[in-house]
């Protein structure tokens, strides 16, 4: 004997969180009327050390007053000479220092925004002095000062 008046229901799983992050699924959502709410995130999942601010376009775009300051042309050539001096090229370089080859080419050109963190890290790197008025001249370790 069956009993012909049992309704049965077969319905989805929810979805999961991650499925919903999706454009289809957040689509919907704004089709059903579903209050669905969005973030964009400055930078997220990058690994930027030395980030500019956001206002470095705006900056570029500017008058002559307020061009972003640049690396000296005396410090670029301080920087060939002495990985020149290490026998080192420019990529060796920034691998040693983890930074992007293309800083120490842009530091080298005299067209990098100078950083003290950089300039410090190729001054140990390099074992000269690339701050200060004393540029040029061999990095004395500060216990043997």
């Amino acid at each position: 004997m069956s009993d012909w008046d049992t309704v049965t229901v077969l319905r989805k799983k929810a979805p999961k969180a991650s499925a919903m992050k999706t454009e289809s699924a957040i689509n919907q959502a704004k089709r059903q009327g579903i209050a669905v709410e969005t973030q964009s995130k400055y930078g997220a999942g990058t690994n930027k050390q030395h980030v500019a601010t956001k206002n470095t376009a705006k900056l570029d775009r500017e008058t002559e007053e307020l061009k972003h300051e640049k690396i000296p042309l005396e410090v670029g050539k301080l920087i060939m000479q002495g990985r020149q001096a290490k026998g080192m090229s420019q990529k060796e370089l920034a691998t040693k220092i983890c930074e992007k080859p293309q800083i120490v080419n842009e530091y080298e050109g005299g067209r990098g925004i100078p950083n003290n963190v950089i300039l410090a890290k190729m001054e140990r790197a390099l074992g000269i002095k690339l701050r200060g008025k004393d540029r040029g001249k061999p990095l004395v370790p500060p216990a043997q000062k």
